[in-house]
Formats: structure tokens, C-alpha cells, sequence
């Protein structure tokens, strides 16, 4: 096995705000132990908070960070299996630094780290994961004196009744049909509706089952393919409403009755509408890649828009700032100042279920007034030199009549019609293409003009 302590490694799966690689060949239980102890040289942490998802290698790689943070002196709680909104949870209701072990919705062979500070304040490259980085090259032996104790303390049952306080369902009866893709939502999701109880939601549960091998399809759900089977389900059992989480369900996508799926920009108008109701004038982050119609709303609601790049790390330390009420992201994140500024899919899925309970209307219905220009969704393409080919976008649009172009987050050009963001990944070798226009056929033209580009033959 290589060397997982090679810098050049390290370099590779240290990202802008987690570490993420291929097991056992980037990130394996030796890599975990040494960011263990680093973790709480860095952190200063005098206790840890660890979970970790249903992937094969996230239970030996959790423990192998409790025995590197144990050795390092940090006593460390392990909560088990956990979505990671439910670790973020225990973070903030214990207050204690955390850890979580998942690669989101990467496929199989990916495993993952993402950390926070107590009360789930972000670890990023610019707030302690550089550090990190570099305290895991240097190696060295543990902390000399005491170590640590490692115990466990389950949060499952707390963290859906925090939940459900900050977002209680009441009013009619909602068929539910629920994605979990054999990721953590088929762990939290049971413990969230259950409280509710069937006097409230008629729970239809899809790939429950919890298998880190994905079996069913990808829990990605930002990928249209792995919304079908969610769709067909919706329309065969008359539902009000589909939701769909990806492999570690700190996100949320949904789908109406009709089997359309809706825009995340959608549901952060639609939430946000409700967290203004609560704290008029408050300001409310959306990302770069959000609709249009997403500040629009917010500002005619009286509330402030801020905008800000993609990325927990940068939203939550915006929020910290500008002390928004609420933050969404085009890629289906949503985060919560009542929930620690952390990013929650199941509480952004009960905001939703309690908008639809409180009216007759169908969902689709409650969504028009929130709905003004059509959006590509995320569009991934295979590059490899992507700082080259966002030149060449670039060069394309820059000095065009009415195109104003920034680089707050990779390339956004915009036009009083249309506009549109190419954005390299933090994981893949990827560029990803949102746009957006006034109807369709303005967006259709430009998602294909900018494509054509990114996915030319190059010698």
C-alpha cells in the first residue's frame, strides 16, 4: 500500500473543506489516526464528538481517529452511525468538537473526513484544516501524558426531536415517499417520521436499507438519473410529495406530485420565506448558483440577500457574519442559525412538509410564486485541464454588450437575460455548468453554447 503520509498525498486529499480520496489507495486507517491526533493538537479539543456512515471502511477509519485523538490526550464520544447533520447535532448540543466519516455522495471506493469545531463551526483549508494538513506531514510521536477515554452516547432520538421542534408539521395528512439511496437518511429518517407519527405523514420508505455499496443507484441525488426511481414511486403511490437525501443526508432533494423534480433554489425561496416570517428584515445567504429569483424574493419579503461562493465552510462563516437567519445552496444545502449554522436536509425536508400541511394546495401549486426563470441544474463535465477551459468560456463572453463576469467562485457571466457559473470541482476532475434564463429557450441556448465549448475535442 502507498504511503498515505506522502505529502504529495496529502495534498491530493486535503480539499478546500474536508478530506476526501479513494480507500485504501489515498485515505486509509493510518491516514485517519494520524489526523486523529493532529485534529486535536490543532482543535485544542479536550473531548471529540466521531460518527460515521454506513461505507465499509467509515467504521475501522472512525476508530482508528478515537484511538489517534485518544492518544493524543482528547477524550472522544463516539455516536455511531450518523448522517451528518445528526454529528453536526451532537457537535452543538454537546458542545464539543466533531468528526464525521463519509463521503457524501461519492461513489463506493471514496471515504471521507469532514470536521467542526464545538458548536459545528466549520474546519476549512482557511479556518484549521491547513494546519491539520500540515501537522499530519510532520508527524511525530503522540502527546506525551494521559490518553484519552473513547465511550459512546447515542443522539439519534435528541436530534429528531430538536428537529421537529424547529420545524413542527401540523395540519392535513402528507403521503410521503422517502429516497434514502441505502445511505444515512434510511438511519435518521425512521427516528424523524416516527415521532411525527401516522396521525401525520404516511411514510413510503425507498432503499431503507443501509449499504454503502450503493446497490440501487448513486445517492446523488443532483444527478436527474437518480431521481426515476423516486418519481415512478411518487406517481404510482398518489403522493403529496418525494423527497430524496444523498449518501449522508445532509442534503435534500424534492419532488411534487406530479413527479417533477423541484429546484433547490425553489425550496430555499420557500424556506426562506418562512424563517422571514419568523425574524422580518433578517438576512438570508444564497450562493452564486442559486436562482435569480432567490434574492428577489427575499428582498421583496423585506429581508437582506447576501451572496456568497459554494461551500459549507464559506456559507457558515458568512452566516457568522452577517448573523443570517437562514442559508441555501443550489446543490441542495441548507443551513439553519437555529441549528447551529450547520446544513440540514432532514430540517430543510420538515420546512417543506409543514408548508405543504398548512394548505390543500398540492405542492406544485405552492411553489409557482416562488418559481420565475428557468435553471439548467448542474451539468458535470469531465476536464482535465480546467483552469484552461474556464479561460476559454471566459474569452467567449468577456466584453460582450451587457456581460458582466466576476470570479468570486470559479467563472459567472451575466446578462440581464440569462447567466450562467462554470465551477471546477473539489473532489473530481469536473466542471460544473449552472445556468439560468428568463424561460427556456434563453437557457436552453446558453447551457449549450457554454457545453460546446467546455466539452470540445482538444488535441
Amino acid at each position: 500500500m502507498p504511503d498515505t503520509l506522502d505529502p504529495a498525498n496529502l495534498d491530493a486529499v486535503f480539499k478546500a473543506y474536508d478530506v476526501r480520496g479513494v480507500v485504501p489507495d489515498q485515505i486509509d486507517e493510518h491516514l485517519a489516526r494520524a489526523i486523529g491526533r493532529a485534529f486535536v493538537e490543532v482543535v485544542k479539543a479536550g473531548t471529540v464528538v466521531v460518527g460515521h456512515d454506513m461505507r465499509p471502511s467509515s467504521p475501522g477509519m472512525a476508530g482508528a481517529f478515537a484511538s489517534g485523538a485518544s492518544e493524543a490526550g482528547a477524550d472522544v464520544v463516539m455516536v455511531g452511525l450518523a448522517s451528518t447533520d445528526q454529528l453536526y447535532f451532537a457537535s452543538g448540543h454537546l458542545d464539543h468538537p466533531g468528526v464525521m466519516f463519509t463521503a457524501s455522495h461519492n461513489p463506493a471506493q471514496y471515504n471521507g473526513i469532514k470536521m467542526c469545531r464545538a458548536g459545528a463551526q466549520p474546519v476549512g483549508m482557511e479556518t484549521g484544516l491547513a494546519e491539520i494538513r500540515d501537522a499530519v506531514r510532520q508527524g511525530g510521536p503522540p502527546t506525551a501524558g494521559p490518553q484519552g477515554t473513547i465511550s459512546e452516547h447515542d443522539v439519534l432520538e435528541a436530534y429528531a426531536a430538536h428537529l421537529l421542534r424547529l420545524a413542527p408539521v401540523r395540519g392535513r395528512r402528507l403521503k410521503v415517499v422517502v429516497d434514502a439511496g441505502n445511505g444515512m437518511a434510511g438511519h435518521t429518517a425512521p427516528a424523524v417520521f416516527g415521532r411525527l407519527g401516522e396521525d401525520r405523514v404516511e411514510l413510503v420508505p425507498l432503499y431503507f436499507e443501509l449499504d454503502g455499496t450503493f446497490p440501487h443507484h448513486e445517492a446523488n441525488p443532483i444527478e436527474p438519473a437518480n431521481l426515476v426511481d423516486l418519481q415512478r414511486r411518487v406517481l404510482a403511490e398518489g403522493a403529496d410529495i418525494g423527497l430524496a437525501f444523498d449518501g449522508d443526508a445532509d442534503r435534500c432533494f424534492v419532488v411534487d406530485e406530479r413527479g417533477r423534480a423541484v429546484s433547490p433554489s425553489t425550496l430555499t425561496a420557500l424556506i426562506a420565506a418562512r424563517e422571514l416570517a419568523k425574524e422580518p428584515g433578517a438576512a438570508v445567504i444564497h450562493n452564486l448558483i442559486t436562482s435569480r429569483a432567490v434574492p428577489e424574493l427575499v428582498t421583496e419579503l423585506g429581508g437582506r440577500p447576501v451572496r456568497t461562493r459554494v461551500g459549507h465552510s464559506y456559507i457558515k462563516a458568512t452566516m457568522a457574519e452577517t448573523g443570517a437567519i437562514f442559508g441555501g445552496e443550489h446543490s441542495g444545502h441548507f443551513y439553519f442559525r437555529d441549528f447551529w449554522r450547520a446544513d440540514s436536509g432532514m430540517l430543510a425536508a420538515l420546512h417543506t412538509l409543514a408548508a405543504l400541511a398548512e394548505t390543500e394546495r398540492p405542492l406544485s401549486e405552492l411553489l409557482v410564486e416562488h418559481e420565475r426563470y428557468v435553471l439548467s441544474g448542474e451539468i458535470n463535465s469531465t476536464v482535465a485541464d480546467q483552469a484552461a477551459v474556464t479561460a476559454e468560456v471566459e474569452a467567449a463572453y468577456a466584453g460582450r454588450d451587457g456581460v458582466s463576469v466576476d470570479r468570486l467562485d470559479g467563472l459567472t457571466v451575466s446578462h440581464p437575460d440569462w447567466w450562467f457559473n462554470v465551477r471546477p470541482s473539489n473532489t473530481e476532475p469536473l466542471l460544473r455548468l449552472n445556468a439560468e434564463g428568463r424561460d427556456e429557450a434563453t437557457m436552453t441556448e446558453v447551457r449549450d453554447a457554454v457545453l460546446a465549448i467546455i466539452r470540445r475535442e482538444r488535441p
